[in-house]
């Protein structure tokens, strides 16, 4: 395989393991609707991944999946993190009288923000076993293909996470009603707790 073939094998496996209906894609979509700054989340969301992809590429995925304990933490502490922010976002959906308009209007901190966003994308143990399974791809290309697999898996999170987070805003006209943000809070009230409960309750 040539190495612009690796670059897109890396390219498409990346997009893979993030397009889906996640934490932290429903955060980022929920703050670009709301027209808060999604730049540093943006930012952090690809440079996270960038840093995991290249400890996987590395090989330090598979010392990580040896250590039980870690992952263990990992998946408790995430499960109930992302467990209390659903139902933060149910909290929002039953007070419709709070409902954010899509105008700007009180965005929250951007420290905030970035922190929660930091949570949702390190205490996912989800991620560590990605972390394996990326570097298991990545290194039967040999020592040079690794790095073009792991440039594709870089520009697939740049592609991805600037597209949702920049892109949400023009659906912004959509949610100028409350109705609106309670169904769109309603809904990633259900998928965070989904998703906290499936990582407690994974063995």
């Amino acid at each position: 395989m040539t190495f612009f073939g690796v670059l897109l094998t890396g390219f498409f496996t990346g997009l893979g393991l993030i397009v889906a209906i996640g934490a932290q894609n429903a955060y980022l979509l929920r703050q670009g609707l709301r027209r808060a700054p999604v730049a540093p989340l943006v930012l952090l969301c690809t440079v996270a991944d960038a840093a995991l992809a290249f400890l996987a590429v590395l090989g330090i995925g598979a010392i990580v999946a040896a250590w039980p304990p870690f992952l263990d933490v990992a998946r408790w502490g995430g499960g109930l993190f992302i467990i209390g922010y659903g139902v933060h976002a149910a909290w929002r959906a039953l007070r419709p009288t709070e409902a954010l308009t899509a105008e700007g209007r009180g965005v929250g901190s951007v420290r905030r923000s970035v922190a929660t966003m930091a949570a949702l994308t390190f205490l996912n143990p989800h991620v560590y076993l990605d972390m394996t399974l990326v570097g298991s791809i990545a290194n039967t290309h040999g020592p040079d293909g690794r790095w073009w697999f792991y440039g594709g898996m870089v520009t697939a999170s740049a592609v991805w996470f600037s597209s949702l987070g920049f892109g949400a805003r023009r659906l912004a006209p959509l949610f100028a009603r409350p109705r609106a943000w309670q169904l769109l809070d309603a809904g990633i009230a259900v998928v965070m707790v989904a998703i906290g409960l499936s990582l407690i309750l994974s063995a």
